[in-house]
C-alpha cells in the first residue's frame, strides 16, 4: 500500500503555479504539460514540457523544472507537480494533476531521494514521497 500525506497550502500554491504556467503557455502540439518544483529554500521554478514531432526528443516538464532550478543554482528540491491542460478536442476542459513518468520519475529521484509528488491517488489528490514511487531502484549501490 502507497503511503500518501494530505496537501498543505503550499502544496495547493505549487498546483497552481504548475496550472498557470501551462494555461498561459498551452500551445496544441507543443506543450501541453506544465510542472512546478518548490526547492528546499522555498523557491518555485515552473515549466512547461517541450513536444516534438519524433517523440524520443520530447522533453517533459518536470526535467525542465529541474533543469531550470539547478541552473538557478537551486540544489534542494521539497516537492514537484506536473499538470496537464486539456487538447481542444477534450470534452473536459478541466486542468488535471498528473503523475510523473518513470524516466521523470528517475530523474526527480537522483536529484531528491526525499522528494515528495504530488498526484492523484484513488481519486484524490495527495502527495507521496518518490521512493513510493520507485521502490526498487537502481542504483550505484544496488
Amino acid at each position: 500500500m502507497i503511503k500518501t500525506y494530505p496537501l498543505n497550502e503550499s502544496d495547493r500554491d505549487l498546483i497552481e503555479a504548475a496550472s498557470a504556467k501551462i494555461r498561459d503557455l498551452y500551445e496544441e502540439n507543443r506543450h501541453h504539460v506544465g510542472a512546478a518544483l518548490k526547492t528546499s529554500s522555498g523557491k518555485i521554478v515552473a515549466a512547461v514540457h517541450i513536444e516534438a514531432y519524433i517523440g524520443r526528443v520530447t522533453v517533459c516538464a518536470e526535467a525542465i523544472a529541474i533543469g531550470k532550478a539547478i541552473s538557478d543554482g537551486e540544489r534542494g528540491f521539497d516537492t514537484i507537480v506536473a499538470v496537464k491542460h486539456p487538447y481542444s478536442d477534450d470534452e473536459d476542459r478541466a486542468l488535471k494533476v498528473v503523475s510523473p513518468c518513470g524516466m521523470c520519475r528517475e530523474l526527480i529521484s537522483d536529484y531528491a531521494k526525499e522528494c515528495f509528488v504530488i498526484l492523484n491517488v484513488n481519486g484524490e489528490t495527495v502527495k507521496v514521497k518518490i521512493g513510493e514511487l520507485l521502490p526498487y531502484k537502481y542504483t550505484r549501490d544496488s
